[in-house]
């Protein structure tokens, strides 16, 4: 007996079509094909707060201390800079090249608690370290209250 395909057992070939995984490795491919700068960065932070203030501390390095610029506008806190790549001529190549370069910009929305005012900020080993301080009204405060007999 001879063996008969049936046009419904036929697989149909969609050149339109790919699968999931193969779209994933298809756009690892391109990001890591693409150059440097045109891949944007963003500092790692950390947000931690008190009774008192709020402090952010972000890894900036390889980063100088000009480079960085800090402003708040209606309520909000931007951090915005550069980091620029710079290619050693020496004998061979890269094999790889992780870190970003070019520019970045981190954007904080502030609570209204901040006093916006006494700001504060340091840099120092790659790290940008800022204190928003607590307005004196948002601090907690307590209170004692005696009981009458």
């Amino acid at each position: 007996m001879a063996n008969i395909t049936r046009r419904s057992d036929l697989a149909k070939f969609d050149p339109f079509f790919a699968s999931p995984l193969a779209l994933f490795e298809d756009m690892v491919n391109r990001f890591f094909s693409e150059p440097v700068s045109a891949r944007p960065w963003y500092p790692a932070v950390d947000i931690a707060e008190n009774e008192n203030e709020i402090v952010l501390t972000a890894d900036i390095p390889g980063v100088k201390m000009d480079d960085i610029e800090l402003k708040v506008e209606n309520g909000t806190l931007t951090i915005s800079g550069s980091r620029e790549f710079k290619k050693e001529e020496k004998e061979g190549g890269y094999h790889r090249i992780e870190r970003s370069y070019g520019s970045f910009h981190r954007a904080f929305t502030l609570p209204d608690t901040v006093d916006t005012e006494k700001i504060e900020a340091t840099y120092e080993d790659g790290v940008l370290r800022v204190v928003l301080p607590k307005k004196e009204v948002a601090k907690p405060k307590t209170v004692k209250i005696s009981v009458k007999k």
